[in-house]
């Protein structure tokens, strides 16, 4: 089953008098469990492609199909919906709410979406066990480390059960020990789950680790492996 796919997706910006094409005709689909990663120089339009796939951005030109549907002919409101059941978000930085402990952010999602608050908790501390920080739900952010914050971003981006978890560098932001095992944990939940994942990324090793390498230059996306 395809949960996400673009056609022809193009996104061009003016700046004063001239015109900067950033994607030109993006072709891609993904299917119900996959596992692809997006590479590419800084600047060479990954964020962009990724904010167009999740409906955070509207394309010049071309179409973008969220299970099913054509995300960018909804209202707002039922984009929002949309986005709220069918994708999860993994950002560089964890954008996690202070003032919330673990187990309160991984269930907003679920809270966002109308679902009875024990339930939603209860959803998130299964969550927040398969990442490993069941002895840390009570915990604000600002007492968890980076490798922790992290987690919980993953386990809030899985809470509502999503088609495909777009992911924009999900481990920039880590020393060495904790990308790789959030690199370990992101392989593990995609074979336990029928989730699929898009990593962005411009670590080539870690690309390498995701099933099927995409990159992007001059505007265009090709497959490499």
């Amino acid at each position: 089953m395809t949960v996400l796919s673009c056609a022809g997706l193009s996104k061009s910006f003016t700046q004063g008098p001239e015109t900067v094409h950033v994607l030109t005709g993006v072709d891609l689909t993904i299917e119900q469990g996959e596992l692809l990663s997006i590479v590419g120089q800084s600047g060479s339009g990954k964020t962009t492609l990724l904010q167009l796939l999740g409906g955070l951005d509207i394309p010049s030109a071309g179409t973008v199909s969220v299970m099913g549907q054509d995300i960018n002919r909804l209202s707002e409101a039922k984009r929002s919906l949309l986005r709220n059941r069918a994708l999860g978000f993994v950002y560089q930085f964890h954008h996690l709410l202070p003032e919330f402990s673990a187990l309160e952010n991984a269930a907003m999602p679920l809270l966002i979406r109308g679902v009875k608050k024990r339930e939603a908790l209860g959803k998130a501390g299964i969550l927040l066990e398969q990442v490993g920080l069941s002895q840390r739900v009570k915990h604000r952010p600002s007492a968890l480390s980076g490798g922790e914050r992290q987690r919980v971003a993953i386990a809030r981006a899985l809470v509502g059960e999503p088609g495909c978890v777009l992911m924009d560098e999900p481990t920039g932001n880590l020393d060495e020990e904790n990308a790789i095992a959030v690199q370990e944990l992101l392989l593990r939940l995609n074979t336990e789950s029928k989730t699929s994942f898009v990593i962005v990324t411009h670590d080539t090793e870690m690309a390498a680790r995701f099933g099927q390498v995409y990159r992007i230059a001059h505007g265009a996306l090709t497959r490499e492996s």
